[in-house]
């Protein structure tokens, strides 16, 4: 199936029911699940979960125990159907609550955490007030309260990625660098040959580093998946060959 709303997406190893969630599984979720660094992570938290492609994505690569929270209770919900019919419900677990509440409460410090975030500045707001949430940051959720939260729930050596619009990558980072919360790993992506870069796929740390700069471009000139997106997804995506 693709990704333009269908109640039920497969992948080769579990199924995303969708239908309740307001952002249905994407190329940019996709995307950052494939792309983060997650095998050696023993505690995960996913901000935002949706319908909790992330943390299913990154249990498929890792042992990792993985809490994943969203505000909304539909999301929430169909995280929690989701995770509870796949082979890792064991590691897994949704919790309905905002990234502000969660880091007041919580103990656990996380080696990654991911998050497909709501931030698209000055964008035009649709008349689906669920969807407006899920979208726009300053309904709910500013840069600053994200990287708060970030900081204060990320274990030593830990690391967060996420994957944005390019406007919005670009103000992260600076905010990041301002409150100590620095950019380690870049890669912009290019949704064809020829084509103007649309996202960023990035990773953060508490240590400054020297920045890993590269460009991820998904289709060539002819419209055919590129061998780097095909490589970096195959092992979720059920149309793509495994080389």
């Amino acid at each position: 199936m693709d990704d333009k709303g269908q109640s039920l997406f497969y992948f080769r190893r579990f199924e995303v029911k969708q239908g309740q969630c307001a952002m249905k599984v994407g190329t940019d979720g996709v995307l950052l699940g494939a792309w983060v660094d997650c095998e050696n992570s023993k505690y995960v938290l996913d901000i935002g979960t949706g319908t909790g492609l992330l943390a299913l994505m990154v249990a498929q690569r890792s042992d990792a125990v993985i809490d994943a929270i969203d505000i909304d209770e539909n999301a929430f919900l169909q995280a929690q159907e989701n995770f509870a019919a796949s082979q890792w419900s064991a590691r897994l677990k949704a919790m309905r609550s905002s990234i502000q509440e969660y880091a007041e409460f919580t103990e656990r410090k996380y080696d990654l955490i991911i998050s497909n975030p709501p931030f698209f500045l000055n964008a035009h707001k649709s008349n689906f007030a669920q969807r407006n949430v899920a979208r726009h940051f300053n309904e709910s959720l500013s840069m600053v309260d994200l990287i708060t939260a970030v900081l204060k729930l990320l274990a030593e050596e830990g690391s967060f990625s996420l994957i944005l619009p390019l406007k919005e990558g670009g103000v992260l980072i600076d905010t990041g660098e301002r409150m100590g919360l620095f950019l380690n790993e870049i890669t912009r992506v290019r949704t064809k040959y020829g084509k103007d870069e649309k996202r960023m796929l990035l990773s953060f740390s508490r240590r400054r580093t020297a920045i890993k700069n590269s460009v991820l471009c998904i289709q060539t000139v002819e419209g055919k998946y590129t061998d780097e997106y095909i490589n970096l997804t195959k092992d979720y995506y059920t149309h793509l060959p495994v080389r």
